[in-house]
């Protein structure tokens, strides 16, 4: 197998490190090693995910005789979640070269900083407004009208940390769950679909976009993909206007996904993604060159491939359970990813897949899968 030099004219393989150990790590080293990589991840969990392709340093994010030790030999590193402590992030980048770097993380890290910089851009968002006590609430909804969403700044995911406000009645319940703590007030978009882009962005600043995508949620977590969106006509090229700009201010290089609502004939961002994204596990089977191999091409220096949709393609999130492997692979054109990680309720454990020739075929096909998924009620 061919190699890729750590430097021009080096000759030993490349060792990566990701912070983060979790599907997303797996799935980038599932894409480097026929490229010759090699990877390491730090994670504190000792069953994380990512480990059985690589080596696993299992500390504490503020271990610094781990982080050091993880940091040591690497080529350069990257990260699998944006949740990652902007000190271990700077730890690891002051010793080998961290791509993207720590302006993306830091930029993604409170949703409040996040939506000010899209704003800034130029990239349309919902209106927001700071929340740090009861009465700011209260303000923040006057002015902005319900419903609304509130949110935590920093940490949630997957619908956790926010509350939709519908009535007067909601603000009470929401503000003892989430307050005593910086949040954010956002007005609620009337959206007609939720869109997502993946770009990326290579060292000499060549730019590829992957086509948009239709997203279908289901209490905050993704649960159904179709890739290409169908009937987006300009939009696409509104999406990659939005998303290169974001690349370029943050001087990044890997893939990075923004998350749209459809709204009145335009996108209006809803958030960004510092990182390989669930809504572009499709492109694993259903483009040229799938994210996580763009992102590792984009961060070790190489070519970027092409990001054309090979046919079509719908991806479904398993949460809390997988189905049997056999009954999935008897569907045409499906495709099993399991992560390797224990069943719980809420817990994505895999995605799977179906690629066809006709956006109708792969609709009719992966309406066989769903049967199969232990939580098949229709996604929103």
């Amino acid at each position: 197998m061919a190699t890729v030099p750590a430097e021009p004219g080096g000759d030993h393989p490349m060792l990566i490190g990701v912070l983060g150990g979790g599907q997303l790590g797996r799935m980038l080293a599932l894409a480097g090693v026929p490229l010759g990589l090699s990877f390491r991840f730090l994670d504190p969990l000792a069953d994380a995910s990512a480990a059985a392709l690589g080596e696993h340093v299992a500390c504490a994010w503020d271990d610094a005789a781990g982080v050091a030790a993880f940091a040591d030999g690497l080529d350069l590193a990257t990260f699998e979640f944006e949740n990652v402590p902007l000190a271990t992030a700077a730890a690891v980048a002051a010793r080998v070269p961290l791509r993207p770097g720590t302006a993306a993380l830091a930029a993604k890290q409170d949703r409040l900083d996040e939506k000010r910089l899209l704003r800034a851009l130029g990239i349309p968002v919902a209106d927001f407004l700071a929340v740090d006590d009861r009465a700011s609430l209260d303000r923040a909804v006057a002015a902005l009208g319900l419903p609304a969403v509130l949110k935590t700044r920093r940490d949630g995911y997957d619908g956790k940390g926010q509350a939709l406000l519908r009535t007067p009645g909601d603000l009470a319940p929401a503000w003892t769950a989430l307050g005593g703590r910086p949040l954010i007030l956002e007005r609620f978009v009337p959206f007609v679909r939720e869109l997502s882009v993946v770009a990326v962005r290579a060292l000499d600043g060549d730019q590829v976009f992957y086509p948009l995508v239709e997203n279908h949620h289901r209490g905050g977590i993704l649960r159904r993909t179709v890739a290409p969106a169908p009937d987006v006509g300009a939009l696409q090229a509104e999406a990659q206007a939005h998303a290169g700009r974001l690349l370029v201010h943050l001087d990044y290089v890997g893939a990075l996904a923004i998350e749209f609502f459809a709204h009145d004939g335009h996108l209006i961002a809803n958030e960004f993604a510092p990182r390989v994204h669930n809504s572009g596990h499709w492109s694993i089977e259903g483009a040229t060159t799938s994210q996580f191999a763009n992102h590792l091409r984009a961060i070790a220096g190489l070519p970027l491939g092409s990001t054309a949709a090979r046919g079509h393609c719908v991806m479904l999130n398993l949460i809390g359970d997988r189905p049997d492997p056999a009954a999935v692979l008897a569907v045409p054109g499906a495709h099993f990813h399991h992560y390797g990680k224990a069943a719980r309720p809420g817990r994505k454990v895999g995605h799977l897949t179906v690629v066809a020739d006709s956006a109708a075929e792969a609709a009719h096909n992966a309406q066989r899968l769903l049967a199969l998924v232990d939580d098949p009620a229709p996604a929103r």
